[in-house]
């Protein structure tokens, strides 16, 4: 359990921040940047769910924030073992295939995509494009986390499937009628 009774340290004044092993990294480099996009994420779900309030879809979107925040201690404990334990959190397959799932009964009452759609509609819609736009961006910066050391492929898997269950989503939310783009409309 985690139990926090100083929110400052000072331990970053000198631009690093703290892994779960103890080591220090630049607060600037991928590693960080990705759990930070991840952060900003789970912040654009808690709107979400504002938004949504008693929804039949709030339930997933908080099992997904409490998701995000394994998601963002699996990458901050680097090394090449992605084996959860007790004092190691890991996302896990089985993490990945409830959104499988999800996004699979989700998308079967949706009707075909006829046109890109707009990201809105709805209040409740418009907030989970936002935090799908947010996903993917969070995806490429885990993405380029790889390349300077191992990230967790779960992970991955996870968050590139995370933008795929908050696109549904959106669409579901809004019934289908979601706001289609017209190419060159406003020429």
């Amino acid at each position: 359990m985690v139990k926090l009774n100083k929110i400052y340290t000072r331990t970053g004044d000198d631009g690093t921040s703290g892994l779960v092993d103890g080591s220090r990294v630049p607060k600037d480099c991928a590693r960080m940047a990705a759990i930070g996009d991840i952060d900003e994420l789970n912040s654009a779900l808690g709107l979400a769910v504002v938004a949504l309030g008693d929804s039949e879809f709030t339930a997933d979107l908080v099992r997904v924030q409490n998701d995000l925040f394994d998601l963002g201690a699996d990458i901050a404990t680097p090394g090449e073992d992605f084996e959860p334990s007790e004092m190691v959190l890991r996302i896990v397959p089985s993490q990945v295939d409830w959104i499988e799932t999800r996004i699979d009964a989700v998308n079967d009452s949706l009707p075909p995509l006829r046109s890109f759609i707009l990201p809105g509609g709805s209040p409740g819609a418009a907030a989970v494009h936002l935090a799908r736009s947010i996903a993917r961006r969070a995806e490429r910066t885990l993405v380029a986390a790889s390349h300077e050391g191992s990230i967790n492929p779960a992970a991955r898997m996870y968050i590139n499937r995370l933008s795929d269950f908050l696109f549904v989503l959106a669409r579901r939310i809004n019934n289908g009628d979601d706001p289609l783009w017209v190419p060159g409309a406003s020429r």
